[in-house]
């Protein structure tokens, strides 16, 4: 049995990130085998706040080049949670 924090890993600190902060609107990496609903209710433990809802986005990873030799970073997956007007703010991003 998943944990909530093992469907939440960490919390993505940006630019965008903090301006849609404004709007009760965090940006979180999460499992890359985790659905809505499981990070829906893995920020309500975890914080103690109502999700609205719950956009999740695949991140593919990206090309890198050391001299001759071809890699690619890992790929991720990001969810943007929005909370209801009459939930209270996540204090993480508070303090930033």
């Amino acid at each position: 049995m998943r944990t909530a924090y093992d469907v939440i890993i960490k919390p993505v600190i940006s630019e965008t990130s903090m301006d849609n902060a404004q709007e009760k609107k965090y940006t979180f990496k999460v499992a890359t085998d985790a659905n809505k609903t499981e990070v829906k209710l893995a920020i309500e433990e975890i914080f103690g706040v109502e999700v609205e809802k719950v956009n999740i986005m695949n991140v593919q990873g990206k090309v890198k080049r050391m001299g001759k030799n071809i890699g690619r970073t890992a790929a991720s997956k990001k969810a943007i949670v929005t909370l209801t007007d009459k939930s209270k703010e996540i204090e993480f991003f508070q303090g930033l």
